[in-house]
């Protein structure tokens, strides 16, 4: 598989110039020389293979021969809702939310929330996507919304239909396989203030089992249930799908 690339421009088949950080990664880290093969994309659901033609200081030109759609995405929408763990394990959370398929990242602020994010931790959510998306072969970026107060994101009209939210000691809840929206809370999870307003929104409220999970833990769990053949909550059928 050819070295994957990502561009923040239009791509189309010809003559293209990179430059920046991804030009400075071609040439000075992988050391690709004229002639060698690349694939590049820019989050518009394709990737375009490429050929090396020179390598400069500043910049690489590349000659792009095709366009290809290759089929790495969900088919339904998968919106997660969760506060920054700490320290990295927010990068992890991101790089695998993007592996899984996940569409958006809402950053959460609740009650017990202890990471406030600035613009620059949002820039850089949005790296670890591209990054991830470089190594898995995604071709359309998972988005990273603003961060949201978790009463003004729950009550939001246009979020999917289907909406469950984590909570510890709540019954366990089957996933559909269509769009939906999942929350979990923070280290302490959500007050029982703001699983009463979620429920007042039309949020189902779902445990996760007997174990207290940290954050990056009970997201991704819920991802992967979502993402599954057969997506559940403790669903009992779940067995006969095996």
């Amino acid at each position: 598989m050819s070295e994957r690339f990502y561009t923040n421009c239009p791509l189309a088949p010809g003559p293209i110039q990179l430059q920046g950080a991804e030009a400075h990664h071609l040439a000075t880290v992988c050391r690709l020389r004229p002639g060698d093969q690349v694939c590049l994309f820019n989050g518009d659901g394709r990737q375009y293979p490429a050929q090396v033609l020179a390598v400069g200081r500043k910049h690489i030109d590349l000659q792009i021969a095709g366009v290809e759609t290759i089929p790495a995405e969900l088919p339904f929408k998968l919106e997660v809702a969760a506060p920054l763990p700490r320290g990295g394990r927010t990068q992890f959370l991101i790089e695998k939310l993007t592996e899984l398929g996940a569409t958006s990242f809402v950053p959460l602020v609740t009650e017990r929330t202890v990471i406030h994010p600035g613009q620059g931790k949002l820039e850089k959510l949005e790296r670890y996507v591209i990054e991830a998306s470089k190594q898995c072969g995604r071709n359309v970026l998972m988005q990273i919304a603003p961060v949201s107060a978790w009463a003004d994101y729950c009550a939001q009209t246009a979020l999917p239909a289907f909406r469950s939210m984590a909570h510890a000691g709540a019954p366990a809840r089957e996933l559909p396989r269509s769009d939906m929206a999942i929350a979990v809370g923070p280290e302490g999870g959500f007050t029982e203030e703001e699983v009463d307003i979620a429920r007042r929104h039309g949020w189902q409220v779902a445990g996760l089992g007997p174990r207290v999970l940290r954050v990056e833990t009970a997201a991704l769990l819920l991802a992967a249930w979502a993402t599954e053949p057969v997506g559940r909550i403790g669903n009992p059928s779940y067995e006969a799908h095996q």
